[in-house]
């Protein structure tokens, strides 16, 4: 019985000490948006697409760590419409949102996508490098 008691009390220190370590490092994350309305082109929908695309096979460890993650929102749906006042909307587009401990504290709208929107490569290309670069500030 002894025994057991010291390995509960072992476990409850190192899980206590791990707890006062998550709360005292920073949490970051990176979300990439990619807004839509509820109509879709066949280009807005590729660039859904490559975005997608270029996230899942360039940043799988991120995705998988948490540290990445990929948003497509319709902001006409109920809900979404704070996001065309918040990152001055006009059109489709993929924004990079950095947040520390929940909140945000900056973005980047990737406004090139409409101009690559007919090379997947060339956007891939930039959507990866852009992210990259954005990524930088969580480590």
């Amino acid at each position: 019985m002894r025994k057991i008691v010291q390995v509960f009390a072992v476990v409850a220190a190192v899980s206590a000490g791990s707890f006062a370590f998550a709360q005292s490092s920073p949490q970051t994350k990176v979300t990439a948006y990619y807004f839509h309305g509820s109509f879709r082109c066949s280009t807005c929908m590729n660039m859904e697409k490559y975005s997608r695309e270029a996230i899942e096979s360039d940043f799988k460890e991120d995705l998988a760590s948490g540290r990445l993650e990929f948003k497509a929102v319709n902001v006409e749906d109920r809900g979404n419409e704070h996001f065309v006042d918040d990152y001055k909307l006009y059109t489709k587009t993929l924004i990079l949102s950095l947040a520390k401990d929940g909140k945000e504290v900056k973005s980047k709208n990737l406004d090139k996508i409409w101009d690559l929107a007919r090379n997947k490569q060339k956007f891939i290309d930039y959507v990866t490098g852009e992210i990259k670069e954005f990524m930088k500030d969580t480590q």
